[in-house]
């Protein structure tokens, strides 16, 4: 379980970070220079283009009506399965709302999928696992299923070079869940408001919180790498329940899985962004995993998260998605507020705090893209 990262089809990956030597396919984005300048990636890159970027967690799904046509009759974990399927979701909000990047459609549990764990997304409860992962023997016969391979993850790598093709210079940007948030998922056999059996096996039992979240790690690292092979011109990092965490839990016992996860994709030179929400104790050490952008849920505002982070990381966020309901009025005086207090930042990518709620009505969302680009930075 301590063995080194695999990476399918591809050299190994070296350890000096971002200043490995850049290893991607000749034809990618970022190297034949479709996406290379574009916003989102020069803010990514602690730059600033003349109006702020934009995109939106969760824009591929259900708050599309585009979406619940395409789905129809199908799985949430087939859909994300299916190539010309995930592709078309991933490209609905690209067309719909002129956003600056695609977000790959997928879910945090479609690598457990994957790697043949028995898990499925129930309506209106989340992901739900065939049997928890409690001790020790159950993390020793998880990991017999070894990584994932070229020809596991061909799906994945075939929906994401279908997508590319299509969006030309609007980046696309490839997602995962972070080892912490697969292996709470595990642990605990489905959605939990505090993790508590997560968070016991971590103190009652190391070794195998440890062997279990360097095989997640893997997993998702894995999961990265073939998205940016096969044309993302960046990556997210979701920890979804890190906030639940102490600073202490977090850097002892999780963090080192951060970053065995993204040393994956460490030689591939694109950036890295992390997010997590109720995180605003654990910003620098999000980073510190090896990120170059950090994530801001709505909780912390931008220039606190700003100070915090010691003004030297470009920032995301981080619109309440509460106010996508409000008045315009409302809405808009936040969007405004959120550009100013993000314009410290090195950079700044214009981002909701989490993700988009399924009832938020899509004229909306564009309304707000269409204001961002009138602002200045």
């Amino acid at each position: 379980m301590t063995s080194a990262p695999q990476h399918p089809d591809s050299t190994s990956p070296c350890k000096g970070g971002h200043n490995c030597p850049v290893t991607l396919p000749a034809d990618h984005p970022l190297l034949d220079g479709r996406t290379t300048h574009s916003a989102v990636v020069r803010a990514f890159s602690a730059d600033r283009p003349d109006t702020p970027p934009v995109w939106f967690m969760r824009q591929a799904g259900r708050s599309l009506p585009e979406y619940r046509a395409a789905r129809e009759g199908v799985g949430m974990l087939e859909s994300c399965l299916l190539p010309e399927l995930a592709s078309e979701i991933t490209l609905q909000p690209v067309r719909r709302h002129r956003v600056d990047a695609g977000i790959f459609f997928s879910d945090i549990v479609v690598p457990l999928r994957l790697a043949g764990v028995d898990v499925d997304i129930a309506p209106g409860v989340g992901p739900v696992l065939g049997a928890p992962v409690r001790t020790a023997a159950d993390v020793d016969r998880l990991a017999a299923s070894g990584p994932l391979t070229a020809e596991t993850l061909a799906p994945i790598t075939r929906a994401v070079g279908l997508t590319v093709a299509q969006l030309g210079s609007t980046p696309l940007l490839g997602f995962a869940g972070a080892p912490f948030t697969l292996a709470a998922y595990l642990v605990e056999g489905r959605p939990s408001r505090d993790h508590l059996a997560a968070r016991t096996l971590m103190h009652a039992d190391p070794g195998a919180w440890r062997a279990l979240t360097e095989w997640a790690a893997d997993l998702t690292g894995s999961f990265l790498r073939a998205q940016v092979l096969a044309g993302a011109s960046a990556v997210q990092l979701f920890d979804s329940w890190a906030g639940s965490l102490s600073r202490t839990d977090y850097v002892t016992h999780c963090a080192p899985s951060s970053a065995r996860a993204l040393s994956h994709v460490a030689d591939l030179g694109v950036k890295v962004v992390h997010f997590g929400t109720g995180t605003e104790h654990l910003l620098t050490a999000l980073r510190d995993v090896g990120a170059d952008v950090v994530g801001v849920d709505y909780r912390t505002p931008l220039d606190e998260a700003n100070r915090l982070l010691g003004g030297r990381t470009p920032l995301q966020g981080n619109i309440d998605p509460a106010l996508l309901a409000a008045p315009w009025p409302v809405l808009e005086a936040h969007v405004r507020d959120v550009v100013r207090r993000g314009a410290d930042a090195p950079g700044h990518v214009v981002n909701l705090g989490h993700g988009v709620p399924p009832t938020t009505d899509p004229d909306v969302l564009t309304r707000v893209v269409e204001l961002v680009h009138t602002l200045g930075s």
